[in-house]
């Protein structure tokens, strides 16, 4: 398998986990938590696969995404702009960097509903992960595809 045909099959497969049905059950909420911080990990995996396709040119011997995007990674075009996206508030890259810290963390990424278990406090409105992490995804597809047009005039 090619490295573009990789990163499209972990983002399609991380957009098939979030739509998967939790059910209603009293399993629902883990079941949801699962999924979301399981697509999350897709995600993250395509993440490295595409910064493996747009540096495929630089011969380098890892991708991590921690060491490209960060400040002592290749100085490759495609890395750049990456990183530029990162540092901007509010961008996709921004948003799934902190969350993919968060799941590395013991507290993880998802996080229960409001009102799901008794005496919890109500954390506000804030969408839930899943729904967050699929404008990431809406957001990365097209980011993908303008990398992968600078890439190819390498």
């Amino acid at each position: 398998m090619t490295p573009r045909a990789r990163t499209n099959q972990l983002l399609y497969q991380a957009e098939l986990l979030l739509g998967t049905p939790c059910g209603e059950d009293e399993h629902a909420e883990a079941r949801r938590m699962a999924a979301e911080e399981g697509a999350l990990a897709l995600t993250e995996l395509a993440l490295e696969s595409l910064l493996r396709e747009v540096t495929e040119h630089a011969r380098l011997p890892a991708h991590p995404w921690r060491e490209l995007l960060g400040p002592e990674g290749a100085e490759i075009a495609e890395l750049h702009r990456l990183r530029e996206l990162a540092a901007q508030p509010g961008s996709w890259l921004g948003w799934l960097i902190t969350r993919l810290e968060a799941l590395h963390s013991s507290e993880g990424a998802a996080r229960r509903r409001s009102g799901a278990a008794a005496g919890l406090i109500a954390m506000g409105s804030a969408a839930a992960l899943g729904e967050e992490l699929h404008g990431c995804l809406q957001a990365a597809k097209a980011e993908v595809a303008a990398l992968r047009e600078t890439s190819q005039e390498w």
